[in-house]
């Protein structure tokens, strides 16, 4: 549009076409300054006939219209100087008189002539000019309707090309993105990229295992990144699209045994676990226990055992804030994965150990699998949540935090079994008697959110009892659904006598006696019945 055409238009009509071209700071101008602007934006206009041509001119065509111009020029002059020629053919008459004039006009011919030879030249230039951007652009549109499938073959050779790798998947809260975590679940130069769309085609969720081809880092890029996805959790990708939730599943109490006992005689632990406090599969079970009573010797004999008993369940092994040398002991004494964040490292790591760990068990039993969680220690788990979250200015005695086990409690309240299928079990220790109050009082929120309890007696510690368990205090919620019926009167029994006498180190001992004297747990029961059946009738007499 012209000025006059803007002119005779309203202050807001203008600030809606200056807002289209998005000039800024509308309100400051005047009208005439908003004109000015408006005519500094829009495109180059033309007006012919009525009609208004807008064209966005690149640097390319200005060259190309220069030399039209140019072309036009020289053939414009080549035609002035053919006119003066014929008038020099029809002055024939004045030809003797005027020969001065007669050299000018042939001068002027030739110069016309070898001017129009120019214009010719140039003319075939821009026809070149024209023909070979016409080629281009045809070339152009034959390139355009190759390249999907250029694109799609230059992919498919950069797949088979690539190398493959897996890892645990971690999608970033402030992001729709996420990178395959692949040493101990923790950042490393090692992740590998995993994009938006690939996490929304296949549903991807934190704690699965993805495993694709991947292509190096470019110039310039951190981390490598995944180009096609082969397998979620061992199943293909399809698979993992429809999948629940683990919140929609319905928990019910553990039906399914785990036995602890295998065929090393030795190991009573195991054995009087197996009588006392059994562990079924989605048990959620608490070890509690003072300082050197022998927790970590038992949860690693609970690992072992486990897997040798039941090579198909997932078992992982969660060390928090431990010590490294019990890292390495823990990797080479269990088969199983140990994921481990040891003490010389920040609460931070701590807590998202924790947190993928927990996915990653979710996303198992998610499939119908059957996972068991080792974890030592709950209270230091609590202690690094106290350190991370926002304070939420409350405090209970010893200094902690009430909003710092709201995660803990997530993750041990996560042990369940599944109606659909699967089940999650959680063994976690729990620190007393340390001399801290924040440790007693962690153990206290956790004390009735557990459906098993071991507890390991420092008494029997010293009296070189082991395992040290106390029989008083330990025991399973609803034992009779994994308890056979010889088994169930036998642990009634036990406890009969034991509340009978008074004395738990005692029994405790004659216990472990007599678990010693036998091979297995189904010749102690026997030896048990019979041992009663004389006392009572010894008592009858």
């Amino acid at each position: 549009m012209t000025k006059q055409v803007y002119e005779g238009m309203t202050l807001v009509e203008l600030k809606d076409i200056a807002k289209k071209l998005e000039i800024k700071n509308i309100s400051k101008y005047k009208k005439n300054e908003l004109i000015d602007e408006i005519l500094k934006k829009s495109p180059n206009t033309v007006e012919k006939e009525g009609v208004i041509l807008r064209e966005k001119i690149s640097s390319k065509v200005r060259n190309d219209n220069n030399s039209v111009s140019n072309t036009t020029n020289n053939k414009a002059n080549f035609n002035n100087n053919t006119v003066n020629n014929t008038g020099f053919n029809n002055n024939n008459s004045s030809f003797n008189n005027n020969n001065s004039s007669f050299n000018n006009n042939s001068s002027n011919n030739n110069n016309s002539f070898n001017n129009g030879n120019r214009s010719f030249n140039n003319s075939s230039n821009v026809s070149n000019i024209v023909n070979n951007n016409n080629s281009d652009n045809k070339v152009d549109s034959k390139n355009n309707e190759e390249n999907p499938a250029l694109k799609q073959e230059k992919l498919n050779n950069m797949i088979n090309e690539s190398n493959s790798a897996k890892g645990i998947l971690e999608i970033l809260e402030n992001n729709n993105f996420g990178f395959l975590r692949c040493k101990n679940y923790l950042t490393s130069s090692e992740d590998i990229y995993v994009s938006p769309s690939q996490i929304r085609r296949f549903n991807l969720r934190t704690g699965d295992e993805v495993q694709g081809k991947i292509r190096e880092a470019k110039e310039g890029e951190k981390f490598k990144a995944l180009l096609f996805v082969e397998k979620v959790n061992g199943e293909h990708p399809e698979r993992a699209i429809g999948r629940k939730y683990f919140e929609t599943l319905t928990p019910i109490y553990p039906k399914e045994r785990l036995r602890l006992e295998t065929s090393d005689e030795k190991d009573l632990s195991s054995r009087l676990m197996d009588i006392i406090c059994p562990i079924g599969k989605g048990q959620r079970g608490i070890i509690v226990a003072p300082p050197k009573a022998g927790k970590t010797t038992l949860l690693k004999k609970v690992a072992q055992n486990i897997s040798t008993n039941y090579p198909d369940i997932k078992l992982i092994v969660l060390l928090i804030d431990e010590r490294p040398e019990e890292v390495t002991d823990m990797k080479r004494s269990i088969n199983g994965e140990v994921i481990y964040s040891t003490f010389d490292e920040e609460p931070q790591n701590h807590a998202k150990v924790s947190r993928i760990v927990l996915e990653r068990a979710k996303r198992m039993v998610e499939q119908g699998k059957d996972v068991v969680i080792l974890m030592d220690s709950i209270t230091r788990l609590s202690r690094a949540y106290n350190l991370t979250i926002t304070p939420t200015g409350r405090t209970l005695s010893g200094g902690l935090d009430p909003g710092a086990l709201i995660m803990p409690k997530k993750f041990f309240g996560a042990a369940r079994n599944i109606e659909e299928g699967g089940s999650l079990t959680i063994l976690a220790t729990a620190l007393v008697d340390t001399g801290s109050r924040m440790d007693d009082m962690i153990f206290e929120e956790f004390k009735g959110t557990g459906n098993m309890e071991v507890h390991l007696d420092r008494k029997l510690q010293e009296r070189r009892i082991f395992p040290a368990i106390d029989i008083y205090k330990s025991g399973t919620r609803k034992e009779d659904l994994i308890f056979s019926k010889e088994e169930k009167d036998v642990a009634y029994t036990i406890r009969k006598v034991m509340y009978r006498d008074g004395n738990i180190e005692d029994v405790t001992e004659n216990l472990i006696g007599m678990l010693s004297k036998t091979s297995d747990n189904k010749e102690f029961i026997n030896v048990f019945k019979k041992v009663e059946f004389e006392k009572r009738r010894q008592n009858n007499k």
